[in-house]
């Protein structure tokens, strides 16, 4: 794609959060907060406005937002009520189609594993180092949420 085809074009001021839904909310809630994000806010929403926004009636949705510990990302967490959420395969493989993964840099990558393996998060992989780079480890959340870890290099 060449930028020069779009020139003085701007169109995204920023990126807000993204969006994750699973079927236990509270699960979700303490495996992110247990990561070291913040918990923002939870609230039911129900209502026309919704529903017509994603295009879903009867709609009734819990969310939870949580951000990292800076303010400049966040992660909506929903579950459901109705309709009931359509299911996927959580234990899809890293090469398919759709959003894959979540990357946060961690302080220490093997403190942040044994915290979540608590909460049943499962190693995919291996913790390798990246040479010269960071120790990196993919992680399978709950309801098989993929979360990579990033343990930057100090010399």
């Amino acid at each position: 794609m060449n930028e020069s085809n779009y020139p003085g074009r701007v169109t995204v001021k920023r990126m807000d959060n993204v969006g994750i839904v699973f079927e236990d909310l509270d699960a979700a809630v303490e495996f992110f907060l247990e990561l070291g994000l913040e918990l923002e806010g939870r609230m039911t929403v129900e209502s026309e406005w919704a529903e017509r926004i994603v295009g879903l009636k009867d709609m009734k949705v819990d969310i939870a937002m949580v951000r990292t510990p800076d303010g400049h990302s966040k992660l909506e967490l929903m579950s459901y009520h109705s309709p009931k959420a359509a299911a996927s395969d959580p234990n899809a493989p890293m090469n398919t189609l759709g959003l894959r993964r979540l990357l946060f840099a961690v302080d220490d990558i093997d403190a942040t594993v044994t915290r979540l393996r608590a909460l049943g998060a499962e190693l995919i992989g291996e913790i390798v180092q990246i040479p010269g780079v960071c120790l990196m480890g993919y992680l399978r959340g709950p309801e098989g949420v993929i979360i990579a870890l990033a343990e930057e290099n100090n010399g």
